[in-house]
């Protein structure tokens, strides 16, 4: 027969558990979970992988829950963050976005989103090795989303394009020559060709069109504790070198820069007149600085 355990050694033992037990329990219960799309995108992961990075140090305020979508439509991800069922989204600012949610206003690409390469078809290359102007661009017709926030000033600089609604459209109808050219972030074409491998595409070697765009993390107008934290941890980082680091040895980044060759390409620039006022173009920290030919 087991000896009973001492009363004293319990009461011991309880007031030393309970103390601890109490803590982890008022901790997850005042946790805010953070609910995010599972995507399996590299290019769409980025923005959550950027959240878990920049929160490291907080992670006794939040958890994270991912929702049963990998994927959705931007205007349906704003709705989804005004009902509380989405806690963030990565998109291209603009003054209606920023009136209509929190935005954080620190470029999560450093800019990269305004920096064009274009996708074309095997064997197309010659028709754009010899254009060094956007007037000489604009003999061409660019594919674009009907509804992107890029769309309008790509029109704005006068060039023509074709508007389809739906992005997968886009490859098929390059492929079918119902365009000239796809333009794409320098983080996103490599990864959408290698998707289809159906298709005759490839990146185009010489060009490098280049706005000022920021894609910024947004969040709920009334979730100002979750856009407070983001915000200091940002700029934190920012301050202390450590996003610099994080960022340039993303592999997403890393393979966009090596692949790319940014220093090598003929820039075209353009203006984005729909910029927001408040956009922190002044801040030469925030933004990729490219030095290719002009």
């Amino acid at each position: 027969m087991c000896k009973l355990t001492n009363p004293i050694s319990i009461q011991r033992l309880v007031l030393r558990v309970f103390p601890i037990v109490t803590v982890l329990f008022t901790a997850l219960a005042h946790s805010q979970t953070i609910f995010y799309i599972p995507t399996e995108q590299p290019k769409d992961k980025y923005p959550f992988e950027l959240i878990q990075f920049l929160l490291k140090d907080q992670m006794h305020k939040y958890q994270f829950e991912a929702i049963n979508e990998k994927q959705m439509a931007l205007s349906r991800q704003i709705s989804e963050i005004h009902s509380g069922s989405l806690s963030f989204a990565a998109i291209a600012t603009n003054d209606e976005l920023e009136r209509e949610l929190r935005p954080i206003r620190l470029p999560i690409l450093k800019g990269l989103l305004g920096h064009r390469v274009f996708i074309i078809k095997e064997g197309d290359q010659h028709r754009f090795t010899q254009i060094s102007s956007l007037e000489q661009l604009k003999f061409f017709k660019a594919g674009q989303g009907r509804f992107w926030g890029s769309t309008p000033i790509l029109e704005h600089a006068g060039m023509p394009m074709v508007k389809p609604p739906k992005y997968n459209s886009l490859f098929n109808m390059l492929e079918g020559g119902r365009f000239d050219y796809f333009p794409r972030a320098v983080h996103e074409p490599y990864s959408e060709i290698e998707l289809r491998p159906d298709l005759s595409l490839t990146v185009e070697s010489n060009l490098m069109l280049v706005y000022p765009l920021p894609m910024y993390l947004f969040t709920a107008q009334g979730n100002e504790a979750f856009a407070h934290d983001l915000e200091v941890a940002f700029e934190a980082a920012i301050s202390d070198g450590s996003f610099d680091r994080w960022f340039y040895n993303h592999p997403l980044i890393q393979d966009a820069l090596t692949r790319i060759d940014l220093q090598q390409r003929t820039i075209i620039q353009i203006d984005n007149p729909f910029l927001p006022k408040s956009t922190p173009l002044d801040r030469k920290e925030l933004w990729l600085e490219t030095h290719g030919n002009t």
